[in-house]
């Protein structure tokens, strides 16, 4: 491998303009064919298999009328008066609501009776002729502009329902871009010069611009879901600055022990290089993984942060090393601070000092690590997941106040529809049997109201609507639903945005113990075929396991417990989004990964080098310590932007991926690693005489380095070809 990506870089460095030449049309390429080609966003919300979907697949085909997207415009009067008083101002927003495109049928709360008992709040219900999940934000935000006269004229006026939910712009905050200038801190720091800290700013930007581009081209092709481009956007710095980090460090490093610059270069690249490579391709394995749960909106964002994970890895290997050839000694300018002392041995760094003293008292070091991030992970066991619904957006939101306004004048259950089809060609109820389901309905004690039932045209499908007395996200909606699909017939189905979140909730907790084992095994078997070893890789998987537990338990105290609330700027206790564990798991294995990545790289030089594992946990520790943490405190400054976004849902993911960086960069690389590598001593890199002769090798150790003379093989342990 590291002859492939020495060879990647020098072709690259030769021809360094062609290079940057190249990149640069190819960015403009894709962005500008996102700009006219890309397609709209859409989360597709339906559980393969389902009784949700199904439902939906029979609505689609028999009764088009009845499977559209639907919203409503909720007016409210000021307290103490009644919405008949603004009535011209109401009729006059229905009116205008029913201009919009795509918009099929409006009512007037006057004429439909969607008024509140008290008179005060009343909401035209709005149908649309596409599906909520492809409707598009174009018609929400349409409609929700054409409410602003109402409130002129001392209305409240607020878009919410399913459609206005599912198809709302994210919450933006001026937050977002203060990751981004906290790692050009952490890099200035790191490197003391203002070129070299550009450096990975600018592969980063490069590598965001070309893989959003690149996802909204998938956005053509295929469902991608609005959470998407987030994800992907803050992956995309993270990983874009973090691995031009890593290389960029090693040219320098190289170059202060006295290598000109093209053998500096090619030795970084070989090195540090093929770790970017191995790691990039771990996190892309990871989140492909996805694709094992079966659902469209993670299967989109497994393929999408793919896609820049891709091109973070393109830009370090090619783009890179253009580059600083070009840039060559003046990757020095801009000094912040005096020039550099000459380059430390090992043993005259505190990394090394550090790894000696974990070394020397391994067992109290494992111990009390593991015990910390083990009281970490524990409230993870009482964790509860729901799939958030509108109640839970910042108050900042339309669809958010409008819910309020919902929940006040006609109970909570309302944002929480139910929609029953009956397929009247199928055996059970028939078009004679509907009232008197109609009336089992009404009579569970979890159903507020059943409506009046529609009859497709062909007169082979029903539709029933029924509102619960719970709001969308309570446990007891839940079990509504359970209890109603028990009582009806085997050919009525139960849909609607509730249910199928319901159904999709379900399918992730059923499915993320297989995807956390397959990401397991596959993630062992890449380390064991690169470090030729049982015990590191099985190492690894464990270590990751306790960061990305004590994660989860983090996230589950903050915000279904409510520790904290106030300083996260919460309101009160939520659900964890269902689907934040699979991506939570998919993201910090991938990236914990690439911190073990480059670790052990280290490690394993040293002791090719020594022979001495306690030596060569220290010495790779203090090589690439100071590296290690600058990059996870710029993923933590990226990630911690997200934590100051006004959505809790934000917040979540924010907190979730700062903590598991932060406790692997501290808790895991520096105490556990060195502490389990010095109780295995030998044992790190012991792999069966058999298995290795049979195993393709994958090597990602730095292969020119003229200080190293690899030693030879002991008879205890297996050979290792380089």
């Amino acid at each position: 491998m590291h002859r492939l990506v020495r060879s990647i870089g020098a072709v690259s460095a030769r021809r360094p303009w062609i290079v940057i030449g190249a990149w640069l049309i190819a960015a403009a390429l894709v962005v500008g064919l996102a700009g006219t080609a890309g397609g709209s966003f859409a989360d597709d919300f339906a559980a393969p298999g389902s009784q949700s979907e199904k439902a939906m697949e029979l609505l689609d085909e028999r009764f088009p009328e009845a499977s559209g997207g639907s919203a409503k415009a909720v007016f409210a009067a000021p307290e103490g008066q009644r919405l008949e008083r603004y009535r011209p101002a109401v009729e006059a927003a229905v009116a205008r609501i029913a201009a919009v495109k795509h918009v099929t049928g409006v009512t007037d709360p006057f004429t439909a009776g969607t008024v509140s008992r008290d008179g005060r709040i009343g909401f035209a219900e709005i149908a649309f002729d596409r599906p909520d999940t492809e409707l598009g934000a174009e018609p929400i935000a349409e409609v929700a502009g054409v409410l602003e006269p109402a409130r002129a004229a001392g209305v409240r006026a607020e878009l919410g329902g399913d459609a206005a939910f599912v198809n709302a712009e994210p919450v933006t905050s001026a937050t977002d871009a203060a990751g981004l200038v906290a790692a050009l801190v952490v890099l200035l720091v790191a490197f003391g010069t203002v070129v070299a800290a550009l450096v990975p700013i600018t592969l980063a930007l490069v590598t965001v611009a070309t893989g959003l581009g690149g996802i909204a081209l998938l956005a053509a092709t295929m469902d991608v879901s609005g959470a998407a481009p987030t994800i992907g956007a803050v992956i995309g710095l993270g990983v874009g600055i973090d691995y031009a980090l890593f290389i960029t460090a090693r040219y320098r490093e190289n170059r202060a022990a006295g290598q000109d610059g093209s053998t500096a270069l090619a030795d970084a690249m070989g090195s540090a290089g093929s770790a970017v490579l191995f790691a990039g391709g771990t996190v892309i394995v990871a989140m492909g993984a996805l694709l094992l749960t079966g659902l469209g909106f993670l299967i989109s964002v497994g393929i999408s942060v793919s896609i820049v994970v891709l091109f973070a890895v393109g830009t370090a290997l090619t783009l890179l090393p253009a580059l600083l050839s070009v840039l060559g000694d003046r990757i020095d300018r801009g000094r912040l601070t005096r020039r550099r002392r000459p380059v430390k041995q090992a043993a005259d760094t505190a990394w090394w000092r550090h790894a000696h003293r974990v070394s020397g008292r391994p067992w109290p070091y494992l111990i009390a690590a593991s015990a910390v991030l083990l009281l970490l992970a524990a409230p993870a066991l009482s964790m509860r997941t729901g799939f958030p619904d509108a109640g839970d957006d910042s108050p900042s939101t339309t669809h958010r106040r409008a819910y309020d306004l919902l929940s006040e004048g006609f109970g909570p259950g309302f944002n929480a529809p139910l929609l029953l089809v009956a397929d009247l060609r199928a055996p059970g109820v028939d078009a004679r049997g509907v009232p008197a389901l109609s009336e089992r309905l009404a009579a569970d004690p979890g159903i507020a109201t059943v409506g009046t039932p529609r009859t497709s045209p062909g007169g082979d499908t029903v539709v029933l609507p029924a509102i619960p007395t719970t709001a969308p996200a309570d446990t007891e909606t839940s079990q509504t639903l359970e209890r109603v699909r028990g009582l009806v017939p085997a050919n009525v189905s139960v849909s609607g945005l509730t249910a199928m979140t319901d159904d999709l909730t379900r399918q992730l907790d059923a499915t993320l113990p297989i995807f956390v084992a397959a990401i397991l095994v596959v993630s062992f078997l890449l380390l064991m075929l690169v470090f030729r070893s049982i015990a590191v890789p099985l190492k690894a998987v464990v270590m990751n396991l306790l960061s990305i537990g004590a994660a989860y338990g983090v996230v589950v105290a903050v915000f279904q417990w409510g520790w904290l609330a106030d300083l996260f700027g919460l309101e009160g206790t939520y659900l964890i989004a269902s689907p934040l564990p699979t991506i939570f798991f998919a993201i910090l294995f991938g990236l914990s990964m690439d911190y073990e990545v480059f670790l052990l790289s280290r490690i394993r030089e040293e002791y090719d080098a020594t022979g001495d594992n306690a030596e060569s946990v220290a010495r790779g520790m203090a090589s690439s310590g100071r590296v290690i943490t600058s990059a996870a405190l710029i993923m933590t400054a990226v990630f911690l932007s997200l934590v100051l976004n006004a959505s809790p849902l934000a917040k979540m993911l924010g907190l979730g991926l700062t903590t598991a960086i932060v406790l692997d960069a501290t808790l895991v690389r520096m105490v556990l690693v060195p502490a389990a590598m010095a109780l295995m001593g030998r044992a790190n890199w012991w792999l069966p005489r058999r298995l290795d002769r049979r195993l393709p090798h994958l090597n990602v150790e730095h292969a020119g380095d003229a200080r190293h003379t690899p030693r030879p093989a002991s008879r205890t342990e297996a050979p290792t070809k380089r």
